[in-house]
């Protein structure tokens, strides 16, 4: 016997993407602040010096996705001077959105947990650490933020006439 398809008009109930939800950003963040915590209270002393490739580097994502989401919010717009957006590709900056606020929130919640523990403990080595920690604090919230944003960029705006076909449908 073949299973049945759904009835046609109707869709089935699998998996969607959905928006970014913040408390998976919190939860992910406040894990990567644990792991941080233990890994550097176990093995400071034969961790190197924190280097800033990592800083810069989500900075600069952080900075590449702002200006996407510029870019996009305003071709979705069709701001004049503006070509219209391929919507292949803002499914892909959606991905890519979502997938960075995630990897933001652990890197934030790694820099967080390092930076916290740097901050408590009262050595020379730690101090010199605690810029860099501070630096990929900033960049990694600054990934997150921008990561959202473009998320939110790709949305398609609401139109005028979207409104009057839901109050004719709720009469």
């Amino acid at each position: 016997m073949e299973p049945e398809s759904p009835p046609r008009g109707s869709t089935p109930q699998g998996p969607r993407l959905g928006p970014t939800r913040p408390a998976t950003l919190v939860v992910a963040g406040l894990a990567a602040a644990a792991v941080a915590w233990w890994i550097i209270s176990s093995f400071y002393g034969s961790i190197p010096d924190l280097p800033w490739l990592p800083t810069v580097t989500l900075a600069a994502l952080a900075v590449f996705e702002g200006y996407v989401a510029i870019n996009t919010r305003h071709r979705i717009e069709r701001r004049p001077g503006r070509e219209p957006v391929d919507p292949l590709a803002v499914a892909r900056y959606v991905v890519l959105a979502k997938a960075s606020s995630l990897a933001g929130a652990i890197f934030a919640g790694f820099y967080a947990g390092l930076l916290g523990w740097l901050l408590l403990e009262r050595t020379q080595a730690a101090g010199d650490d605690i810029p860099a920690a501070s630096g990929g604090l900033v960049a990694s919230l600054g990934l997150v933020g921008a990561a959202l944003w473009l998320e939110r960029s790709c949305r398609v705006p609401k139109r005028p006439e979207d409104d009057n076909e839901s109050d004719r449908s709720d009469n």
